[in-house]
């Protein structure tokens, strides 16, 4: 299939990279609208936002990397508690509700 630069620039999965080259705001827009996640695996993508740029020899050691947030990890710990929480009040309503 042939394309021409345009069209090729902006048929890509990332949508940083789209908007980078034309159609700005209505690539923008799109993403917004559709909610989409920009996985930040190119090079382009990558300059753009200002992060380390996926290549070279330490590729293989950063695909490997997980970073984690500890505060989500709190805050996941926090809202299951709380939705324990919530579910052991629905049981015991549930069973004072049966015994009456």
């Amino acid at each position: 299939v042939l394309m021409g630069i345009t069209q090729a620039a902006l048929n890509t999965e990332s949508f940083v990279s789209a908007a980078s080259f034309q159609e700005t705001t209505r690539v923008l827009t799109e993403a917004a609208i559709r909610g989409k996640t920009d996985r930040l695996v190119g090079l382009k993508e990558n300059v753009i936002m200002g992060h380390l740029i996926p290549a070279g020899t330490g590729l293989a050691h950063y695909e490997l990397l997980h970073v984690e947030d500890p505060d989500l990890r709190r805050q996941q710990a926090e809202a299951l508690a709380a939705a324990a929480a919530a579910e052991a009040l629905a049981d015991a309503s549930i069973a004072q509700d049966s015994d009456d």
